[in-house]
């Protein structure tokens, strides 16, 4: 049948099973929004108040749900408000696809009112981009993208339409999508050398990041972890695959991580690494990370192999399939005395925080009480971050959304918003600093508009607190532009855009407020106000190794 391009853009989303889009008309992409209008019973769409709100948003919902997320946007600036969410998804590996709408092909190139290379523009942060100048080549392309966002490591793929093909007709045939099944081909000589490996090893350490979350990977690590019996440790990324409840979980590993974390791996023989990337943020100095141990290193992407940190022996492929045949392969291991010895530094060197007043840790803490930890956690970047991945334990996969390759301020908000959107039946909370929430507080009112019941949460200490921390200790405490001294009210301003809002300055007002916001059922903030120093503990140095990791405490001793 003959239809339009615009017309083949919805039956192609209909086929990839996609119910709602995230994003903001404008010319340029007119003539989707106005197909996607007769469509609406099948595809929600939300309109976001910016777009760099609806990448974050449809990151969110891929995060949350696994399944690929999707974007709108218009030609020229709607296209570059989409680049800072393509590159957070792209950075953490998260399967989006953008779909942008430029000027006629007859233009371009020609510096025409609202055009721009968005395809140039993300050829770095995209594992794919497409412009479409054909209109008979729309309907595989959009399957191509599709295929190639979920596939392998999953990323971020952008597609460009002008907009006379939005317009022109071809013909389309639907087709039947099948659903993605990894490659069950990975070498069978480094899944032998990797069970050696395993066998040989006295005092093995497992670090678990963000590729055990995005390969569904959850039954077979647990089976893994039993069998090789040795302590648990996680990155951002990777948070929930392994319950942060069981006994061998010892909390995050890196500039944040526990102590027990960070001095196992520094005293382990064998790192047995699955989905990792060894950023910098995790390694410290990377050549003294893991010094005393053998790197086994489990990937779905043979670029990660030693580029980072030199490895022993690499395993490639998809993590599910890998740890699947790993544990036909491999007889139960026994470390019972190493793990003696790592459950005395958890022991020796507890997370610990102030018990007087309203703080950071605490406010999470009361989030995971009162949730039963079964909520969905979105966090902007920045100390509240850190306090959200330490303090908050997470027993499931796709319930810590995080920017954790690029750091992205602004990015929680938006994502609460996918998740929810994903999640309806799941608590939807977002956890912010007050800089953080400053930069996309303007989705409250998405939240408000679309009636999403999000909960957001700002911790604010009216400084940009991780900045000032550094600057607390590293810079001879020069609060070079990050104290902000104004009269910003969080509370009024939620107020305007419809959203109920309360302020909590006690431990008691905050358990109260936020036990009230869980029955409301509405978009609710809740502005928490706490110390301006409060700082992230343990922390490793710029330039030290993970095993230098030091608290309050260490400082006071030192001084």
């Amino acid at each position: 049948m003959q239809l339009t391009g615009s017309q083949i853009v919805i039956e192609c989303l209909k086929e990839q099973g996609v119910d709602t889009v995230f994003g903001y008309p404008g010319g340029a992409i007119l003539n989707v929004y106005d197909e996607l209008y007769k469509h609406s019973d099948e595809i929600t769409h939300i309109l976001t108040s910016h777009e760099q709100g609806a990448s974050h948003a449809a990151d969110g919902y891929a995060r949350a749900t696994g399944k690929v997320g999707v974007c709108f946007a218009t030609s020229g600036p709607g296209a570059t408000n989409l680049v800072t969410g393509i590159a957070t998804a792209y950075m953490d590996s998260i399967p989006i696809v953008a779909i942008t709408c430029n000027v006629g092909v007859s233009l371009l190139g020609k510096d025409s009112f609202q055009e721009v290379d968005i395809a140039g523009i993300t050829m770095p942060i995209t594992k794919h981009n497409y412009i479409v100048k054909d209109v008979k080549d729309l309907a595989d392309t959009i399957r191509k993208a599709f295929a190639i966002a979920k596939q392998g490591r999953p990323g971020p793929v952008l597609i460009d339409i002008p907009k006379d093909v939005t317009a022109n007709k071809a013909e389309y045939k639907p087709v039947t999508i099948d659903e993605y099944v990894p490659s069950q081909d990975i070498c069978e000589a480094d899944l032998d050398h990797a069970v050696s490996m395993i066998r040989k090893s006295k005092k093995p350490f497992i670090f678990v990041g963000g590729g055990a979350v995005l390969s569904g990977a959850k039954e077979e690590l647990y089976e893994f972890v039993k069998k090789v019996d040795a302590p648990v440790t996680d990155s951002l990324m990777g948070k929930g695959a392994f319950p942060g409840t069981d006994d061998l979980y010892t909390g995050m590993l890196g500039m944040h991580g526990t102590k027990a974390s960070n001095f196992g791996v520094s005293d382990c023989d064998l790192l047995i690494v699955l989905g990792a990337r060894f950023s910098d943020r995790v390694t410290g100095n990377a050549k003294k990370f893991a010094s005393k141990a053998k790197i086994l290193q489990f990937d779905v992407d043979a670029a990660e192999m030693n580029k980072n940190v030199i490895i022993d022996e690499g395993v490639i492929g998809d993590l599910r399939v890998a740890l699947s045949k790993m544990n036909e392969k491999l007889d139960q291991q026994n470390h019972a005395e190493w793990i003696t010895k790592i459950n005395e530094y958890k022991e020796k060197y507890p997370m610990t925080y102030n018990p007087e007043g309203l703080t950071g840790p605490y406010i999470v803490e009361e989030i995971y009480r009162q949730t039963n930890g079964e909520a969905i956690i979105s966090t902007e970047v920045g100390q509240h971050q850190m306090w959200a991945a330490q303090y908050y334990k997470y027993s499931e996969p796709r319930t810590f959304l995080t920017s954790g390759g690029l750091g992205t301020m602004g990015y929680g908000l938006g994502a609460s918003l996918g998740a929810k959107m994903g999640c309806p039946e799941k608590t939807v909370v977002n956890i912010a600093g007050d800089g953080c929430f400053r930069m996309n507080m303007n989705e409250i009112a998405t939240a408000v508009r679309s009636n999403i019941p999000v909960i957001q949460v700002v911790i604010n200490n009216h400084v940009l607190g991780m900045v000032r921390q550094w600057q607390n200790l590293f810079y001879g405490k020069r609060y070079s532009s990050t104290v902000l001294n104004d009269a910003v009210d969080f509370v009024k301003l939620a107020e305007a855009m419809g959203a109920e809002a309360y302020r909590a300055t006690s431990k008691e007002e905050f358990a109260e407020i936020f036990a009230t916001a869980l029955k409301l059922g509405k978009p609710v903030l809740i502005d928490c106000q706490i110390d301006s120093d409060d700082k992230v503990w343990p922390m490793v140095a710029p330039g030290a190794a993970i095993s230098e990791a030091f608290d309050e405490k260490d400082m006071q001793e030192k001084k």
